[in-house]
């Protein structure tokens, strides 16, 4: 009996330990602000006894200081100057148990496992809590531009070439080709990912197929952490040279009809000519007459 109760007790502490060291991970946009959680449930607390630190858990000879508070007032001597100015805690909270870290205006650097502790000092300085945060960040990929080739022929069977290109995204997305025809995924005959000066990224890829008679392509980027997926479409039916019979019925009506319109217009012309030169000549001869 002692032993199984003893066995009980070793297994809690496992679990509890287990469940302390839990990673969250949170995903957050670039420039936005992220909020890392860190809360202790354990009852009232008073912030003169406690110390809460915020660090780098990743092992670095670097500074790893992300945020101090000490004694109820921030400690900024030891913080990393890459997080000055722009980390703060949620002060109408931290009594009640909430140590979360607001960081402001997050980039590709702020990408880390946070790790959370708090010590309180009564008789003696322990650890109450302690939490750990993963954070991943992403940005939206802008809508793919498709490029497909203008069949005025009849090109089956021939190479043509598509292009797809997106950016400022982040992270690397994967990038699919489909044939909608028949739902197949096709290899790219290209694919360029390339980054911008503000850490995200630019993609351009080409797809070179046989012409079918009737082509429908897709060019889908996906944002995995995002979960996003934007795609275009290409679809265009095979157009040839050759003119319609209803066409070419219209195309003579419609010359027929402004042939006419024409000799209509010079009719009329002639007509008003005719009218003035005779006016002209009326007043002339009773001018000579009254002379």
């Amino acid at each position: 009996f002692y032993f199984s109760y003893g066995f009980l007790l070793l297994l809690l502490h496992i679990l509890r330990a287990v469940i302390a060291l839990e990673e969250k991970i949170i995903v957050s946009k670039l420039g936005d602000n992220a909020t890392l959680s860190c809360i202790y449930r354990g009852g009232e607390l008073h912030l003169k006894n406690l110390r809460v630190y915020w660090q780098i858990a990743e092992d670095q000879e670097e500074c790893s200081v992300v945020h101090a508070l000490i004694s109820g007032q921030d400690n900024e001597s030891e913080q990393c100057i890459h997080f000055k100015n722009r980390t703060q805690l949620f002060w109408d909270r931290l009594e009640k148990g909430d140590f979360s870290l607001l960081l402001l205006n997050v980039s590709q650097s702020d990408e880390h496992t946070y790790k959370c502790v708090v010590l309180q000092k009564t008789e003696y300085t322990r650890v109450i809590h302690q939490a750990e945060v993963v954070l991943s960040l992403a940005a939206s990929y802008s809508q793919p531009i498709l490029s497909g080739p203008i069949r005025n022929s009849d090109s089956t069977g021939e190479e043509v070439t598509f292009s797809c290109r997106s950016g400022n995204g982040y992270p690397e997305p994967n990038v699919y080709w489909i044939n909608k025809t028949d739902n197949s995924r096709l290899p790219p005959s290209e694919l360029q990912i390339t980054p911008h000066d503000d850490g995200t990224y630019h993609v351009f890829s080409t797809l070179k197929v046989k012409a079918t008679s009737n082509m429908q392509i897709e060019c889908s980027i996906e944002n995995k952490i995002l979960q996003e997926n934007l795609s275009a479409n290409y679809t265009q039916e095979k157009q040839t040279n050759c003119s319609s019979p209803e066409s070419h019925e219209n195309l003579e009506k419609n010359g027929q009809g402004a042939q006419a319109a024409g000799i209509v217009s010079i009719v009329i012309l002639i007509g008003l000519l005719a009218v003035f030169t005779c006016w002209l000549w009326r007043r002339r001869s009773s001018k000579l007459v009254s002379y």
